[in-house]
């Protein structure tokens, strides 16, 4: 997948001036900038952006920025120093002062608009100008592309301040969402669940912004009291950041004839997207219409696996529109996410994402997001009747690919190599009736025990006598079904590397971004540690501390089970 980048074994990037030559700018050197932009990137109020591909924008420096931390791993993979984060023109342009760049990396950043969709209907009336206009890149600014380790990246600053597409928002982040961000990306890469990446964080360490948050103890469903929180910068990885969003835009634009490239503007960033992400999958000597019709299957293929793993390790996007929807068949965009600890198949920990977007709602929401990603391209495809019907029928198959990935997922968390309904749903019973802990049922399970007293470490409740020989008779038919598939040992060590120890648990990252907020990142690193091995068997101490049952106290309360915004 083209998400991973190839391990270095020493780094050979030490200074800023050897990282600056590694800069190659395929978006900006073959795709439209806006026409209407600003020659010098000071393009940072609210406006109409009408055609073009992207805005040129400069970010907007921190006050005083303070190294919190960086992805040793990462930089690892990309054969980075660890002392880079510490060289001052590096810094400075990671906490957004771009200007400390020379060439052929460039002063100049970019920003780039999407259209809003949610669940297949589109939306324009969010859009400040009531036109789709002025959706995009509000606080997103890209600084960076280039290739590394014979990869090619591009680097993001998340809350880098305001853009033409920042609707009247300031631009910022905040050090609590930037910090959820932060450890996020790293925790998914680690449970090798496609996703951008993590690379820097720096902290103001005298700007701040007042978002809205929720108080101590609060179990209100919005946020109750305003809150001044440092602004941060995190700088996030991925292979390109092109969304599903990005190409309804000019579907959109083709559709209703916006201006007279538009139709060329939308076939420029379909081939974009497919040297971006698609390039060593998809054979370049077949014709534009066939190399759809790939794209389309591979595309199918990246994300009914992604929302399959999602499920598999118990994560919630929340917001899954499908701006939110990387075409490159990632995670992207942390902002109202979680992971389900006690087990809810509707499980959603944002207050305004409702069912749709809930826990087993995601795949239903990935279809809709495919949808709109065939009905952009589909025009592309409008000369060529043999190509157009392969290419409606990889879109008809997305169902029934869907199911498969699912049912394959289930299987291997349960230790067999074929998915059986009957046992499936009546462990989902069980396991809804038990009040279950998601995580550590199945790692419990990948035990293999023989009777349900093992797995109770996972209930939240007291189970009857009933209920206790409702498990009894599943685990039988569970062990007569895996004696059939081989050796138990070698099962439990599979099962181990499917069902993770260490999952996020919301409130024991508050602590970490709450002390980050007064100076100490000592959590925040510790955090970084425990989950970028979530599969392995850690010291005593670390599983006393993060392999247990949420506390009652945490049940329903503000910021923690829930919240109505990311910041």
């Amino acid at each position: 997948m083209s998400y991973r980048s190839k391990p270095s074994a020493d780094p050979c990037v030490t200074t800023f001036d050897e990282f600056v030559r590694l800069a190659d700018y395929s978006l900006m050197d073959t795709l439209n900038a806006d026409p209407d932009a600003t020659v010098d990137g000071d393009d940072h109020r609210p406006r109409q952006v009408f055609s073009g591909h992207f805005v040129p924008v400069t970010p907007t420096p921190l006050a005083e920025p303070e190294y919190v931390t960086h992805s040793k791993d990462f930089f690892k993979e990309l054969g980075l120093s660890d002392d880079l984060v510490l060289d001052e023109k590096f810094r400075q342009v990671f906490s957004g002062d771009i200007s400390a760049a020379h060439e052929p990396m460039r002063q100049m950043g970019w920003a780039t608009g999407y259209a809003l969709s949610i669940y297949g209907n589109e939306y324009i009336q969010n859009c400040p100008f009531g036109t789709g206009n002025g959706y995009g890149d509000g606080r997103a600014i890209s600084v960076f592309e280039g290739i590394i380790n014979g990869q090619r990246w591009e680097m993001q600053l998340k809350g880098g301040g305001p853009t033409p597409y920042c609707r009247g928002a300031d631009g910022r982040a905040v050090l609590r969402s930037s910090v959820r961000e932060f450890l996020a990306q790293d925790y998914m890469h680690a449970l090798d669940v496609p996703t951008s990446r993590s690379l820097t964080l720096y902290v103001s360490k005298s700007e701040t912004v007042t978002r809205p948050w929720y108080s101590q103890d609060s179990h209100s469903t919005d946020p109750d009291i305003l809150v001044d929180n440092p602004v941060a910068i995190s700088t996030r990885v991925a292979p390109s950041f092109l969304r599903v969003g990005q190409l309804e835009l000019f579907a959109r634009r083709a559709r209703s004839n916006a201006h007279p490239r538009a139709l060329k503007e939308l076939s420029m960033i379909v081939s974009h997207l497919i040297e971006r992400e698609y390039k060593s999958d998809i054979n370049q000597n077949l014709g534009k219409a066939y190399q759809l019709v790939e794209l389309a299957k591979l595309f199918r293929q990246r994300l009914t696996s992604l929302v399959a793993n999602w499920l598999r390790v118990g994560y919630c996007q929340g917001n899954f529109n499908s701006d939110n929807c990387a075409a490159g068949g990632f995670t992207l965009d942390y902002g109202p996410f979680g992971f389900c600890e006690k087990f809810d198949p509707w499980f959603q920990p944002w207050t305004g994402g409702g069912k749709h977007f809930s826990f087993f709602n995601q795949p239903m929401a990935a279809e809709a997001n495919y949808y709109m990603f065939w009905k952009a391209v589909r025009p592309l495809l409008a000369e060529d009747a043999e190509a157009l019907e392969q290419f409606d029928q990889v879109g008809r198959d997305f169902a029934q690919a869907m199911q498969e990935q699912i049912q394959k997922m289930w299987a291997a968390k349960l230790g067999l190599t074929e998915f059986n309904p009957e046992l499936f749903e009546t462990l989902m019973q069980l396991m809804t009736n038990s009040e279950v802990d998601y995580t550590i049922f199945f790692r419990e399970l990948s035990h293999i025990p023989e009777d349900v007293e093992p797995l109770k470490k996972s209930f939240y409740t007291e189970t009857s006598q009933q209920i206790d020989e409702q498990w009894q008779s599943w685990l039988q038919s569970w062990h007569n079904l895996l004696r059939n598939h081989g050796n138990l040992a070698d099962i439990s060590k599979n099962m181990k590397q499917t069902n993770p120890k260490y999952t996020w648990r919301e409130w024991l990252i508050v602590p970490a971004y709450q002390q980050a907020m007064q100076g100490d990142y000592t959590l925040v690193k510790e955090l970084q540690e425990v989950l970028s091995h979530p599969y392995d068997e850690q010291s005593q101490e670390i599983e006393d501390k993060y392999y247990r049952l949420k506390p009652k106290a945490f049940f329903g309360a503000g910021g923690v089970s829930h919240y109505s915004c990311s910041s």
